[in-house]
């Protein structure tokens, strides 16, 4: 049996289309000589320009099924559709260009590289971009001012607190212009007053930029901000 999350759509909705369709999609791992089902026939459609919150317990499917958004990982079976691609057939390549494109991604533990400055992190998006030096410095300057760190673009993450670490992530994740931007657990680090201050800034790019924002959060306060909250509990996904 599946669950249906089709959102009514406004009439403007129906115009700008779906930013992903995912049609009984199933993803099964083996582990430890047992059988597991991550993700149980979902079906689920996020029209463009959505902020959507993903809840649930660990282990209930929330990290599989933002693989699958994110185009590192094909399901078992059914399909997911992103605008124009179909990321369960397609190949190695085909998905690490869509995912050097078209998607942003934050993650809880920043993932900056501690040798390189705030700059320099930013530029680490074009790593498989051959954009010149110079306009990689001009973007990632613009991307750093879009997120309040312009007078700290030369420091390394160790001098940078955990909210500006967050905020270079989140840089980082804009500077290749994504149509959609996936954060997992992205205020799970800090502490409330900075969260809130990171999530006003997510709210901020996502009008802005027109994004097809997905949140994984285990914080209630977060999802609440979010404009659709979703749980998903072994591997069976609804509406809250």
């Amino acid at each position: 049996m599946t669950d249906t999350l089709a959102m009514p759509s406004a009439p403007e909705e129906q115009s700008i289309g779906d930013a992903y369709v995912l049609r009984g999609v199933t993803k099964t791992y083996t582990q430890k000589g047992r059988t597991v089902q991550a993700l149980r026939g979902i079906d689920l459609e996020i029209p463009r320009g959505q902020l959507v919150a993903v809840q649930g317990p660990t282990g209930g499917g929330k990290s599989t099924l933002l693989q699958m958004l994110g185009a590192l990982d094909r399901p078992t079976s059914g399909s997911v559709q992103m605008g124009r691609n179909d990321l369960s057939t397609a190949n190695d390549k085909e998905l690490a260009k869509i995912r050097g494109v078209e998607i942003g991604f934050v993650f809880q533990g920043f993932n900056l590289i501690p040798t390189l400055s705030a700059a320099e992190n930013v530029e680490t998006a074009f790593a498989t971009n051959e954009l010149p030096r110079a306009e990689r410095r001009r973007r990632s300057a613009e991307a750093l001012a879009s997120v309040g760190l312009q007078d700290r673009a030369d420091h390394l993450p160790a001098e940078l607190s955990g909210g500006q670490q967050q905020r270079v992530a989140i840089a980082r994740a804009l500077v290749k212009e994504p149509t959609v931007l996936l954060a997992d657990e992205p205020t799970g680090a800090l502490d409330e007053g900075t969260r809130d201050e990171i999530m006003a800034l997510l709210e901020k790019v996502w009008h802005e930029r027109l994004l097809t924002v997905v949140i994984v959060t285990h914080d209630s306060a977060v999802a609440r901000r979010a404009e659709r909250r979703l749980r998903i509990k072994d591997g069976a996904i609804k509406e809250v």
